[in-house]
Order: C-alpha cells, then sequence, then structure tokens
C-alpha cells in the first residue's frame, strides 16, 4: 500500500502525533459525525475513554487537552501554540457543553482494545443524560487515525488511482524504479502527480521542509524549562551559544559538524516538547531527526553533491516518504505498537535514505543507508521517564539523526551491494516490536520509566 507524502508529513503542535494530533483528528471526526446525522444541537454531554497506552501516558503526552481542541472543531495544522481551553467547551465551535477534560476524559488504565494499543472510545448524551451516540476510534501512528470498522476491513485490498505505482515491498519499488528509470524520490513524485497537481505538491514540499527549519530556529533560539513534573531545561539554546562563541574564536574540532547535527535535532525536539509546531517524520516523539540531517544537507553535504540545497531537499524529503511508507505497510511507526524503533528508528532509516538520496546515490545505496539504519535501531524500546516526551526522547532525536548521516555515508562508500535486505529488516523490526513485553511499548511502566528517578 503506497502512504502519500501528504499523510506521512503532518504539520501539527507537539509532543506526540499518536497521542496528541492522532485524538485530536479522532475528536474531530466524532463532531464531524455527529454534525452529518443532525446531532450536533442535541449533545449536552460528552465522555471519552482512553484505552491501552493513551491512558497510561496520555496525561503526559498532552491527549486530555488534544481530545478538546479536537472536539472545539480546531485544526492542528493551523495552530501556532496550544490556546486555553473554554468552559463551557464550544463542540464543533458552535454548540457549548459541559465538559472538562480532567473530569470527563477517563483513563481506562487496566483496559486495552483489541485493535490496537491507542484506543479512544466517544460517548454523546443528550440533557437527560441518554446516549445519541458513540463511536470507538484508534490512534495508529503519525497522527493517522481508524475507526473500529476502517480497523477491521483494513486488510481488504484497495482499488489505486489509474497510474499509481503501488509497492509493496522495497524490493517491489526498486524494480519499478529500474523499469521505469526512476529515482526513488521520481517514483514518489510521479505517484503523488497522479494524486494532484505538481504545483500542489511543490508547494506541500517546500512548506514541510520550512516547517522542519521553522522549529530549529525557534528551539535554538527559546530559553527556559520544558512544561512537566520533570522540569527539564531547555538545553538547545546553551549548545547554539556554545558553538557560535566556538565559531567567533575560530576554535578547531574535527567533530564540530556532530555538534550542530545535535543541536538541531535537540532543538525541535524540545519544540515538540514544549508543545511547539513540528513536522512528523515519521511521528512527533521523532520530529527531530529528519530536520537535522536535513539542516547538515544544507549546510554542509550540499558541497559534495550533484544537486543544490534546494533539489537536494525536495529528493531527501520524497526519497523519505518512500522509505516510510515500506514501514507502514509492513510494520507500524507506532510507539505503543512496536516501542521507539517504530519512532526514531524508522525516522534514522528514512533520514538515511534521504540524505543517500541527495548525495546523489543510487537506489541500491539508498536502501543500503535505510537497511544500515534500522538494523541498528531494532528493539528500542519506548519507555518516556514520567510518560513525557522528553527523557530519553530528546537524547535519542540526536543520536538517531547522527546514526543517520553515518548510516548514509556508509552506503555511498560502497557499491550498493548488500548482505541484509531493507525487506527483512523491516520484517524484523515488526516482529522484534510485537515480541517485546507490552510494558516497553509507551506505557511507562518499565524501563527507565520505571528505573530513573520517581516523578
Amino acid at each position: 500500500m503506497y502512504t502519500s507524502f501528504f499523510d506521512v508529513f503532518s504539520i501539527g503542535i507537539g509532543p506526540s502525533s499518536s497521542h496528541t494530533m492522532g485524538p485530536m483528528r479522532a475528536a474531530a471526526r466524532f463532531v464531524q459525525s455527529l454534525r452529518n446525522r443532525s446531532l450536533l444541537s442535541h449533545v449536552a454531554q460528552l465522555r471519552v475513554h482512553l484505552y491501552g497506552s493513551l491512558a497510561l501516558t496520555g496525561e503526559g503526552h498532552g491527549t486530555p487537552s488534544a481530545i478538546a481542541y479536537g472536539l472545539m472543531g480546531l485544526d492542528a495544522e493551523s495552530m501556532e501554540s496550544p490556546p486555553p481551553i473554554p468552559h463551557p467547551l464550544p463542540l464543533g465551535g458552535i454548540q457549548p457543553i459541559d465538559f472538562c477534560p480532567t473530569e470527563h476524559i477517563i483513563a481506562e488504565k487496566n483496559q486495552s482494545l483489541a485493535e490496537h494499543p491507542n484506543g479512544l472510545l466517544f460517548r454523546a448524551l443528550d440533557a437527560n443524560g441518554s446516549l445519541l451516540d458513540e463511536q470507538v476510534f484508534f490512534s495508529i501512528g503519525g497522527g493517522a487515525v481508524k475507526s473500529r470498522d476502517e480497523m477491521m476491513s483494513q486488510d481488504v485490498p484497495q482499488a489505486s488511482p489509474p497510474g499509481l505505482w503501488e509497492f509493496h515491498s522495497c524490493r517491489e519499488l526498486i524494480d519499478i524504479c529500474a523499469r521505469e528509470h526512476f529515482s526513488i524520490a521520481q517514483l514518489t513524485r510521479h505517484n503523488e502527480t497522479h494524486l494532484r497537481s505538481a504545483p500542489e505538491l511543490d508547494a506541500r514540499v517546500r512548506l514541510v521542509a520550512k516547517a522542519m527549519n521553522c522549529a530549529i530556529d525557534r528551539g535554538a533560539s527559546t530559553p527556559g524549562t520544558l512544561p512537566g513534573v520533570l522540569h527539564m531545561p531547555r538545553r538547545a539554546p546553551q549548545i547554539y551559544a556554545r558553538l557560535e562563541e566556538r565559531f567567533r574564536h575560530n576554535e578547531t574540532d574535527a567533530l564540530t559538524i556532530i555538534d550542530w547535527i545535535n543541536l538541531w535535532a535537540f532543538a525541535v525536539a524540545e519544540e515538540n516538547a514544549a508543545g511547539g509546531r513540528v513536522v512528523t517524520a515519521p511521528t512527533m516523539g521523532s520530529a527531530g531527526v529528519l530536520p537535522a540531517v536535513l539542516r547538515y544537507f544544507e549546510r554542509y553535504g550540499c558541497k559534495d553533491s550533484p544537486f543544490s540545497a534546494e533539489k537536494g531537499a525536495e529528493i531527501m524529503l520524497l526519497t523519505a516518504s518512500a522509505i516510510c511508507s515500506l514501514y507502514r505497510a509492513n510494520a507500524s511507526i507506532s510507539g505503543a505498537e512496536v516501542g521507539c524503533q517504530g519512532e526514531v528508528g524508522v525516522a534514522c532509516s528514512m533520514a538515511a535514505a534521504g540524505l543517500a538520496a541527495a548525495m546523489g546515490g543510487s537506489n541500491q545505496q539508498i536502501e543500503n543507508a535505510a537497511e544500515i539504519a534500522m538494523e541498528h535501531n531494532l528493539g528500542l524500546t519506548c519507555d518516556p521517564v514520567c510518560g513525557l516526551v522528553q527523557v530519553p526522547c530528546i537524547e535519542r532525536n540526536a543520536i538517531g539523526a547522527v546514526k543517520a548521516v553515518n548510516a548514509a555515508r556508509l552506503a555511498l562508500r560502497g557499491d550498493g551491494s548488500h548482505f541484509v535486505s531493507l525487506d527483512s529488516v523491516i520484517a524484523t523490526m515488526y516482529e522484534t516490536g510485537r515480541h517485546l513485553h507490552r510494558n516497553y511499548r509507551e506505557t511507562s511502566l518499565a524501563g527507565l520509566a520505571k528505573n530513573a528517578p520517581a516523578c
């Protein structure tokens, strides 16, 4: 199944695509359903039940507020920062209801729904407390949402638009590219322009790149403390100040480039943790990896690339999108389903492949870069301390970005031949994730969340 560039890269506010953007979209879908059935004006109360990972880490991930925003009819992409939540709440922007997130969102911490670890049940009631409607949704990763009916029918083959090149494996992707004389980025462009106009695609690519770079700039210049019980100080501004000081004094260090990559990843990850505007790549918890590698290419890599900084950035994003499509089709990008290997691991794989492509690598070298990056993220757990997307998530973004650059460089030093295929690594990642104990899949019940200092 092909996942569109527009679905891979969503813009919204942090700190979590599956726990913030997804629930917000689910709430908006429920409200739209009420509106379509002419029930909106009859709603006086609303209850939301959270299950699985949403129940266990939703509070730290901003889930209650996100649900309220969705019920109000707000759009994640147009939001610059989280607004206050009024009472009564204007359901769909027009219908006042008695709804308080802390009171009317119930975390069912001992229950999980069979279809996916991130489940939400919405129940709309009238003034007498009678049930008007109820629906179940699942936040499946990267901000994507499916209803219970959609989850049940997801294995049914869907007809592709005419002219769209579908690929179900990296092997198929490489074969199509060879037959059609495409690079992976060119195949992505071909598919996207069969879904929308070329100018619309170009505008979206530029918007995504701009949003990523803006998140770096905001994060590098915003001091203070991150929200939550950890009271974590933002480190990016201090790192930036030290790097600028070294530059002014002409201090030399062969590894300074790594310091810059760390800075850029920290900046975005801290913006995300603070509820700032970031891009899912493929998730918000891993949103710092690809922007850091993109900035690395624009500042350093493009000097040795056959492409300009702007063209290379486009190639990087289009290539990364195709790689993400493979993970979404054959594994998962949900930390609640497969651990952090599905978030930072996939981000690292996407970034490595994108950088290899932007540097002029062959399709085989691009696959090799993506495979190397994921192979060395296998088994990565998701155990956020206190349920916040801060520890170890922020540092993990920086490590993932540096690892992506190294993976691309290793692949580009070879001829593209490699022993382990990307398809086998993706299958292994999914198998490993499904075998991880539930407590290591975004529940904050084990790992660092258990053994680090208490909240």
